[in-house]
């Protein structure tokens, strides 16, 4: 089994050209959005897209939801896909995935902006942001028993293998997720520095945070992540690189929990040891 992955911002059309992806690419599993479809099934998991706030989805997209990631890693198991398609907003989140999974190491990364002009991108966003339209890569016949009152209408994909010969591919759904009518969710950097902060301050060996800084990387007007930075005082005698492992993964970990955003990187430095008198 390998691992191939579909990466692009949110609302530019990823799920929309999940299959022709797939079928280009020889994939017979994709996981998007939390669930794991396979010959046009849902075989594990829960959909982001039945989460009733932002923060819950992004969270059940990156399987750190309790039991999410065993439920879909056992059906992986279980089913014994020939090569699986991960589709996420960046490559740090499908290689989140393919960990939470313990998936082999992604194989190749396709960028939407490699398949999609820029004009089907921004047709997407506008239903996306306008609309709250959301799609999903299976039949809405399947998705019936998961998403019921949120279904709007189903959609065929065509794989065009030539001027005159087209292959059906099979049927994708349109959903309108509660979250979609909430309007923007914004957290000021002050709440994640505090979580920061606590975070920090549960480890004993720790004396004191110096400096904290919050950095979002941006793509347009879309948040991809976090880096987070910080400058630390510690107590001598503490193996420091132990100490700064553990500190960056239980940062990385509050933060992406409480928030539902993607930590890309938490670089500590030690300016000074603390010696007791």
């Amino acid at each position: 089994m390998d691992v191939i992955a579909l990466v692009g911002p949110s609302g530019t059309g990823k799920s929309h050209r999940a299959l022709i992806v797939a079928h280009k690419n020889h994939a017979d599993a994709i996981i998007d959005d939390g669930i794991l479809i396979k010959d046009g099934k849902i075989v594990a998991g829960k959909s982001a897209k039945k989460e009733k706030s932002r923060i819950m989805a992004v969270r059940r997209a990156i399987f750190i939801l309790p039991g999410h990631a065993e439920e879909v890693s056992a059906a992986i198991q279980r089913e014994k896909p020939h090569r699986i398609l991960v589709l996420g907003t960046s490559e740090n989140m499908v290689q989140k995935i393919a960990k939470a999974l313990h998936l082999p190491p992604i194989a190749k990364i396709i960028h939407i902006e490699d398949i999609a002009t820029k004009a089907e991108m921004k047709k997407a966003r506008y239903y996306r942001m306008k609309k709250g339209q959301h799609i999903i890569p299976v039949p809405t016949i399947e998705l019936k028993p998961h998403f019921s009152g949120y279904l709007i209408d189903p959609l065929q994909t065509i794989f065009k293998r030539s001027r005159t010969r087209r292959r059906r591919l099979g049927e994708k759904s349109i959903v309108r997720p509660v979250f979609s009518y909430y309007g923007k969710l914004i957290i000021d950097d002050s709440a994640i520095k505090a979580i920061v902060r606590e975070t920090m301050g549960r480890q004993k060996a720790l004396e004191k945070v110096n400096s904290l800084q919050v950095e979002h990387i941006m793509q347009g007007e879309e948040d991809l992540g976090l880096h987070i930075a910080a400058s630390v005082v510690i107590g001598y005698g503490n193996h420091i690189p132990t100490l700064l492992h553990q500190l960056q993964k239980q940062v990385t970990d509050a933060v992406e929990y409480m928030t539902g955003m993607i930590v890309h990187e938490v670089n500590i430095t030690v300016k000074t040891l603390y010696i007791k008198g």
